[in-house]
């Protein structure tokens, strides 16, 4: 592709604002993962496509930022090369990956409250049979990653993880493990959050919940997810427009009108959202939205929860530690650890929880789980309350699999839906945004017919 071909990404002032109604062949709206890889494909293959971002960066919910002396990743951080869809567009753009570091400790409560110090190994023989039991007949719920919704997942599909965990018989000690170490991965109380999302993970990763663990909390991308983004971007014809918030998206025999707030039109054959659930009704559709998406919105996915980087004074070992789902983090590890400062990153359910420009309470959030360091400051960004997004990551409420997953990835007329919210692998990871961005790039194509 010549330098003439690649994406062109502009600040959204468009000499067409405040005139003509533009024409195109697809808009698609929002440039994460999921608008960039359908916007790419649909340029590729010759059609003219216009991606409207409302954000003035692309990459959606992964963002890396210079924050607290240090390059941090504010949304989606970790890989795995048994995400197939991630790996490939790794491979495409010449990234690699670099482990975040081995604990050299682990710290947790025990009964009644009591601090936990210890090794991997004897945190892992707590939480293992837990852990196994929790997913135990993964392969008779979810038997292929690839068809969450077959198998017996639509028989228990209404119960929630606590409800799972509640059922199982184990200590105190390791019940409050295994539930911490649940928090973590679903980012939301567990008591509104779908079995049906532990199993999914589980059986992506071919029914081993070890793998599934390293799989979503281990490995990053070197450069950062905004460096990735980046270049995927520049590999997009035509053009990428910043700071265009879309209000409006009305179909008519001809096709539709994508209206934006400020003011310009554009006509195109096809549309493309790529809004989470929690965020499409931030724009206006006519006709309405499917009752699906409608009942999604209404509901809202589980996730609510917060991610928070710390930066606390000098070096210290390597550990994480877990505090109880009712404590503001649940989770809390060494990231990054230099002579001077270090820094951490935690995870909690709610994201109102803690407040980081209050580094008192930041400090007590980190004393619950690692007591004696000094916190310096603190930063996050607040994905739930965040517009354009409404929740960090997907996570299912109750019943929300087996009933909806379908209908979501059906288009309606020539709107179509791209989001990790409606992939079938991964949902709620970067892989399911990418599977999802190649389906309804494949799937507009086929509408639409080949380019003369």
């Amino acid at each position: 592709m010549s330098n003439s071909d690649a994406a062109e990404t502009t600040a959204g002032n468009s000499e067409t604002a405040a005139g003509a109604a533009e024409t195109v062949d697809v808009v698609v709206i929002g440039a994460g993962f999921a608008g960039l890889i359908a916007s790419r494909e649909l340029g590729n293959a010759g059609y003219r496509v216009l991606t409207l971002e409302a954000r003035d960066r692309v990459g959606g919910r992964t963002w890396t930022d210079h924050r607290l002396d240090h390059d941090l990743e504010l949304g989606g951080t970790w890989v795995h090369w048994v995400q197939p869809h991630t790996w490939a567009e790794m491979t495409r753009y010449g990234r690699e990956i670099v482990r975040s570091p081995a604990a050299e400790e682990a710290r947790w409560l025990g009964a009644g409250g009591e601090r936990r110090v210890a090794s991997l190994d004897e945190f892992m023989a707590l939480i293992s049979p837990g852990q196994q039991r929790i997913i135990d007949d993964v392969r008779d719920i979810m038997p292929r990653g690839t068809e969450p919704t077959v198998g017996g997942i639509s028989a228990i599909d209404h119960l929630t993880i606590q409800q799972r965990i509640d059922s199982l018989e184990m200590s105190e000690e390791a019940r409050s493990a295994n539930e911490s170490v649940w928090v973590g991965h679903v980012n939301a109380p567990l008591d509104q959050t779908g079995i049906s999302s532990a199993y999914r993970w589980v059986s992506a990763t071919g029914g081993h919940w070890e793998l599934m663990h390293e799989a979503s909390a281990t490995y990053r991308v070197v450069g950062g997810m905004s460096e990735w983004t980046r270049l995927i971007a520049k590999s997009v014809p035509g053009e990428i427009r910043l700071n265009t918030r879309v209000t409006a998206v009305a179909q008519h025999p001809g096709g539709t009108t994508v209206t934006c707030a400020n003011g310009t039109q554009i006509n195109a054959r096809a549309v493309i959202s790529t809004l989470p659930a929690n965020a499409i009704g931030g724009i206006k559709f006519s006709p309405e939205l499917p009752a699906v998406w409608q009942r999604q919105f209404a509901e809202k996915v589980a996730s609510q929860g917060t991610k928070v980087w710390v930066k606390v004074r000098g070096s210290l070992p390597r550990f994480f530690g877990y505090a109880t789902p009712q404590h503001p983090l649940s989770v809390l590890k060494s990231e990054f650890v230099h002579d001077d400062f270090s820094i951490l990153v935690g995870f909690g359910p709610d994201h109102t929880a803690l407040d980081v420009s209050d580094l008192g309470a930041v400090q007590a959030a980190v004393d619950a789980i690692r007591p004696g360091l000094e916190v310096v400051d603190a930063t996050s960004h607040d994905w739930v309350a965040d517009p354009l997004s409404r929740n960090t990551w997907m996570t299912h409420r109750p019943g929300q699999l087996s009933r909806d997953l379908a209908e979501l990835q059906q288009p309606q007329g020539v709107l179509h839906f791209a989001t990790t919210d409606n992939a079938d692998l991964w949902g709620g990871f970067i892989d399911g945004a990418i599977e999802s961005g190649l389906r309804e790039a494949h799937t507009v194509a086929e509408a639409l017919g080949p380019q003369n």
